[in-house]
Parts: structure tokens; sequence; C-alpha cells
């Protein structure tokens, strides 16, 4: 989209019906016994268009985004008839800049990379990406791309090689199956990165150190900033065709984030550094979409963080049809939209609604219950932050018994919140014909594999899925892969799925895989201690206040202890191994 400057939009895109575009009336009436959906299919194709939504969309990229960056779309824009139709154009937060927010970007060491594409899924702004050349093109691409640059072809060519690492994943492997060996690169998006640095905690976690953090400077020894560095090479990254299929293992999950339909939600989203939510619904779509095709999927996204970030006007970080409800009502929404899709011929349509603790947890709890009981083809991520984000913090049924909120302060009387968490996957898992997965995104092939298996089930599916939030969990914004799996470690959070094709009984449909130490009460550390609720809690700033200076523990939360603890026992119990 080119930033032009413009004073005006234009009026072409309104296109006005015509003085009598039909004398005879005849053709708008409704037939006597004429299906509903068949008229209005009727009248799409024989009444007049009041909005010209192709020169609508290209208007769009050439006026309102431009102005929105430049900061003058109030003093230059009129009224916008789309928007008033409840229409923004797909992928438009692509261009959103962000790369004066942070100072610190992250900076990839090729000869430490393995390919694990860890950090491509774990960024919630899609702002670190990887790509495969066969080892025999890359050079001539590189070559193609610095010729063209005046003056900067030499520091082009030796910036673009130095993101490419040689791996057996991608290189040996696909040798020895008498293919090209192929060299993988890693790229930092400037504009679309926070600073989070969760790409380089991944990283560091696995053990490879890969990526760094680095200062933003305006001349590096070269001459040129930071920023025109990335820029440049960015510039080359888009240049490259897609990863060919041969260089995409489908048993390493990881690797849907390489498929040229996989980037449904582009970045430039307003959420929080380092959020946990964004990060689980740029994985639902790449999994989603990659599978099933670019045109497969839509969302009816309840109100909450999801609904804000994602739809901050006029940046769109959807490249699918994305609807937005009230607080309560989405699984309601989408009950609908599955019957108008299902009776005009698209069944293969994947469904998906996403939500947040209020939104599914409570005052949307009855129409998530509902939908389930249906039986709909319809698929729900719920972000389970454990808090509700989007209002301030304030506590819900998902919060953890202790846990200080808006709602639950640390006082005289009360000591966070009094009451235990709702375990919402149990209560769906209760309807009997429904697929429900517990999982996390920190879990990645756990993560993936519930999304797939979601999209394959033939009814509802809800995913319950761990979404740390920095500001209200008092985390660092690189924590969420951290912290999440400590969840699942300390059975505050333990993994599970329930699926009804398993079997007749509930040990058959109910699967604990993934957990650590699955017949013992608490997993393990390295040194033999174990890792409980409470060394999770130690970790959180939500948590604190029931720690004293001698690391002694309230009431409160040893309470919660028991709780995680009678939790997972009910779930050995429902697996069968217990």
């Amino acid at each position: 989209m080119p930033d032009v400057p413009t004073t005006e939009r234009a009026t072409a895109t309104l296109v006005p019906a015509a003085p009598n575009p039909h004398p005879d009336d005849t053709p708008f009436v409704k037939e006597a016994g004429e299906l509903k959906e068949s008229h209005s299919d009727r009248l799409a194709t024989i009444a007049p268009p009041l909005l010209d939504i192709d020169a609508y969309v290209e208007e769009f990229g050439r006026s309102v985004v431009p102005a929105y960056r430049r900061g003058v779309a109030d003093r230059e824009l009129p009224a916008d008839a789309g928007l008033a139709r409840s229409i923004i154009p797909p992928a438009t937060s692509a261009v959103r800049d962000f790369s004066k927010l942070a100072l610190t970007i992250p900076e990839f060491i090729a000869e430490k990379c393995v390919g694990c594409m860890a950090c491509v899924s774990a960024c919630p702004d899609t702002a670190i990406l990887g790509v495969v050349v066969p080892e025999p093109e890359l050079d001539g691409r590189i070559g193609t791309f610095s010729a063209n640059l005046n003056g900067t072809a030499e520091l082009a060519t030796t910036t673009a090689r130095s993101h490419f690492a040689d791996t057996q994943k991608y290189g040996e492997v696909p040798a020895r199956k008498g293919n090209d060996r192929g060299s993988f690169g890693i790229f930092v998006d400037p504009v679309h990165c926070k600073g989070c640095a969760e790409c380089v905690e991944v990283c560091s976690a696995l053990g490879h150190d890969a990526l760094i953090m680095i200062d933003k400077v305006a001349e590096e020894p070269t001459g040129e900033s930071t920023l025109e560095r990335y820029d440049r090479d960015m510039r080359f990254f888009r240049s490259l065709p897609p990863t060919p299929d041969v260089y995409r293992n489908e048993k390493a999950l990881a690797d849907l984030m390489l498929g040229e339909h996989a980037h449904g939600y582009v970045g430039g989203a307003g959420s929080c550094a380092g959020c946990g939510e964004a990060s689980a619904i740029r994985m639902v779509l790449a999994a989603t979409r990659q599978i099933h095709g670019p045109e497969s999927m839509g969302i009816v996204a309840a109100t909450g963080c999801n609904s804000v970030f994602g739809a901050t006007y006029p940046f769109n970080p959807y490249r699918v049809p994305w609807t937005n409800s009230l607080f309560e009502n989405s699984p309601a929404v989408a009950l609908g939209i599955r019957a108008r899709w299902d009776a005009a011929g698209h069944p293969e349509r994947k469904l998906w609604v996403f939500g947040g603790d209020g939104a599914m947890y409570d005052i949307g709890f009855q129409s998530l219950s509902r939908m389930v009981a249906s039986g709909a083809d319809i698929k729900v991520l719920v972000l389970d932050t454990q808090v509700y984000s989007n209002t301030g913090g304030q506590a819900s049924t998902a919060t953890f018994g202790g846990q200080v909120t808006k709602l639950s302060a640390y006082g005289k009387a009360l000591h966070g919140r009094p009451e235990r968490r709702k375990e919402l996957a149990r209560i769906i898992a209760a309807h009997g014909e429904v697929y429900v997965a517990q999982t996390s995104p920190a879990h990645l092939n756990h993560f993936y594999r519930s999304v797939m298996d979601a999209n394959e089930y033939p009814g509802p599916a809800v995913i319950v899925a761990y979404t740390p939030c920095m500001p209200e969990h008092g985390i660092p914004d690189d924590a969420a892969t951290r912290q999440a799996k400590l969840a699942v470690e300390s059975r505050a959070f333990p993994l599970f799925t329930y699926d009804p094709r398993r079997g007749e009984s509930m040990a058959e449909r109910l699967s604990l895989q993934g957990n650590p130490a699955l017949k013992e009460d608490w997993s393990k550390a390295p040194d033999g201690s174990p890792i409980d609720f409470l060394a999770f809690a130690r970790t959180e700033g939500r948590f604190a206040q029931h720690f004293g200076k001698d690391g002694s523990e309230t009431p409160e939360i040893l309470a919660t202890q028991d709780d995680r603890l009678a939790n997972w026992h009910t779930l050995q119990e429902m697996a069968g191994i217990r």
C-alpha cells in the first residue's frame, strides 16, 4: 500500500442505484415456496450494487491507511462508508510500523541455528519468519536482489547471506532423499517486532542461543543504521518464493509456519509485547489455512483483548473473514453463520470462535454450552488468561484461588480470590460428543495436533489454551513460553485431550500425554525437588503477596496447591491411570 498523501476519499466507490432499474418489481419478490436462501442469492445477482467492494478495498489502501499512519486521518478523511457496513479490508495492519517502539531487536546467529522453527511459532507478532531456499539457487537470488541496489550491492549481499544456516534438518535430510540441500533462513521484520525477546528466550531454553538482542543504533560500523539494514534484508526475504514442499516435514509440526498459507495473521496488531493470546491465534490460523487452504476458515471473535488488538481501525491483521460480536454471545452468532454457510453449500469451511475468560467461562458460558450441545461443526479457541485482561485485570471463574486481581485484592479480610478455579475443559468434555483439548502454544506439537484434530472432528470442538498475560500475571515480556511450560509441569494447567473417536469409555477418550510424570503427584526438577504449584506461584507477581520474606506461604496459597493436586488426581482417574 503506497504512502500517498491525499486530502479526500474517492467517491467513485459508491455506486448509486439506477433511477428505476426494474419497472416490474417481480424479480425482487420472493416466490411462494421459495427458500429464503435462494431468494437472497437471486437478489444478489439482480439488485444494483450499493458498494463496489473491489474499488473500496483499493481506495482504502491508497488513502485511509496512509492517512492513519501519518496521523492526519481525523482532519483529511470523511466518514467511511465501508466501516458503516462493518467492513475493513484484510491484512491492512501489515504496514503498521512498530519499529520505534523498542530499543532492541533480535539478531540471528546462523552458525548456532538447527532449524527447529520454535522461534517462528512463538512470536506473537509475525515478526520473525523462516524460509528454506534450495542451496544451488541461493547465491543467484541474492545476486539478483543486490544488483538492483546502487552503491550498497556488496553490503546487501553480505547481510542477506548472513541470514542462512546450514542445518541437518533442511540440508542433509533432503539430500539423502535425492533433493537439493536447503539453506534455512531466519529474518526479523523491524516493522512488526516489539522487542519482547520471546524468540530469544525460546531459543536459549532449547540450548541453541541462535538469537540475541542487540541495540538499534543510528550508525553501525558499515555506516547504515540497524533499522536500514533490517529493512533491506526484509525486502530480500519478500523477494523469495515460498519454501518448497520437499523441505517441510509433516511430522515436525512447527514446519507448518513455512507454508505459503500459514501466515493468515500478518502482524501489526496492537497486542502487548509478548502477548500469549496472539501466539495462540497465529498458530490456529497457520494450522488451519496451511492444511485446508487460504479460504478455508472464518472467525467470530468475542469482545475482549483479541477483538481489540485484532480490529483497531484501520488495521486488520487477518487474511480471513472475521467478525466481532458481544462479550457473551459469540458461539450463538457462530451457530447462525454455520447454518448459513451450510445452506449455501460451504460445509467444509472451518468456523472458529475466539474468546477469553468472560466470553467462555462466565457471561458467555451458557452460549458456549448450547453451541456444544447442538452438535454443530464449530471450533472454539478459549484464550485462558485466568483474568479479565481487557478490562483491567478483574477476577473470573478461571482465576486461581488466592490470585490477586482488581476484584480479588489482598487485604485484611481476604487474601486474593477466595474461590477455586472452574475447570472449563472438564465441563465441556462432560457434554459427551465434543472434541476437547487443554493445551498451550508453548507445547508446539501438542497445540498444533490439538488444532488439527479439532478441525478434523465432525462436530463441535473446544480448545482451552493457556495464554500468559504479562501485565496481569506479573511476568516479563519474554516469559510466555517459560511460564506456560511451568504451569503444565506444576499441575497448575495440565495438558489433556478428549476425543470421542477413540472409544466409548472415558479412559479411552481422555489422554494425558504431554504431561511429565503421568503417574506421579508432582513432576521433579533435575535436582530431584518437586515442581509443585507453589514452585510455579513463586515466579509470578499475581501470587507474590502469598509469600513472606522468609519464603513462608499463606493458608490460601496452600489451599490452591491442594486444589491443583486434586484436579490432577481427577484427570488421572478419568484417564484410567490412577
